[in-house]
């Protein structure tokens, strides 16, 4: 069954320039995946983020009310550890966040498919500043596993 599918890929980098994180580096691939089976994917972001390759539609720069009101009308969502989880969480609308290195025992709502890799990768200190961690790619699952939470839902 084909699903329009929001997805939230970005993380501002960090105040001293490096990168989010949060930033899970397969979004190209997973939008190549979504594809294939026939789901329209939605991108939102700010104004100068860059637009994965294969989205339907890039939604920029788009207020809260706006967000809000889109998520309504999509069947789910997908997004990085990042605001977006806790305004769908606001609309009561499940979807799935991809952590690294947080944890979503503290950071995800129950009612998502909260997806990471291993335990090992979360960071020490899960409330200090995100400039204290390095970029971890290992950190992340592949789009496989997102693909098997969507199948879940």
């Amino acid at each position: 069954m084909s699903k329009t599918i929001i997805i939230a890929p970005f993380s501002r980098n960090l105040r001293n320039g490096k990168r989010n994180p949060k930033n899970w580096p397969y979004w190209e691939e997973l939008v190549g995946e979504l594809k294939k089976l026939k789901h329209k994917v939605i991108q939102v972001g700010l104004i100068g983020e860059p637009e994965v390759k294969g989205v339907d539609e890039f939604l920029k720069g788009k207020s809260l009310a706006e967000l809000s009101e889109l998520i309504e009308k999509t069947d789910t969502w997908i997004s990085v550890d990042s605001f977006f989880p806790h305004l769908a969480h606001l609309q009561k609308k499940r979807g799935i966040v991809i952590f690294g290195q947080g944890n979503p025992e503290i950071f995800g709502h129950l009612e998502n498919l909260n997806i990471f890799k291993h335990r090992k990768y979360f960071r020490e200190k899960q409330f200090d500043i995100w400039e204290s961690v390095e970029y971890n790619e290992e950190a992340f699952v592949k789009p496989d596993k997102v693909i098997e939470a969507l199948n879940k839902m």
